[in-house]
């Protein structure tokens, strides 16, 4: 009997609405791994955290790619996790109740934990 391979990614977010085509390419890549049976979790860093702020992506296009409320809401109903920075909402005064509820609150050792875990990380 022959053991199934399990395939993760990580994709790390840096940039958020300011720039919208940056902003959407890690949702756009972790879809495409979903498609692919590919474990996707999505990790905002700096900027990026405001992307998980309620009513963020809806707002948020780039030329001739598909809208990042679009690839979130798909990215989240298959299964995908999204990982936002304690430390980078605290400094920018969001408070955990202004975040879409499938954002998971993490430091730095979780996700350290996650890309260990991960067969290959992106970062945007």
């Amino acid at each position: 009997m022959s053991e199934e391979k399990h395939e993760k990614m990580v994709f790390i977010a840096t940039h958020g609405p300011e720039h919208p085509e940056k902003a959407t390419f890690p949702f756009l890549m972790a879809t495409a791994a979903q498609v692919m049976d590919i474990e996707a979790v999505v990790a905002l860093q700096g900027v990026s955290v405001l992307l998980a702020r309620k009513g963020c992506a809806e707002h948020v296009f780039a030329a001739g790619l598909t809208p990042l409320k679009t690839l979130l809401d798909n990215f989240l109903a298959n299964g995908g996790r999204l990982l936002v920075c304690i430390p980078c909402i605290e400094e920018r005064k969001i408070s955990p109740d202004d975040l879409i509820p499938q954002a998971e609150l993490v430091k730095a050792g979780a996700l350290i934990l996650e890309v260990n875990s991960a067969n290959s990380t992106l970062v945007y």
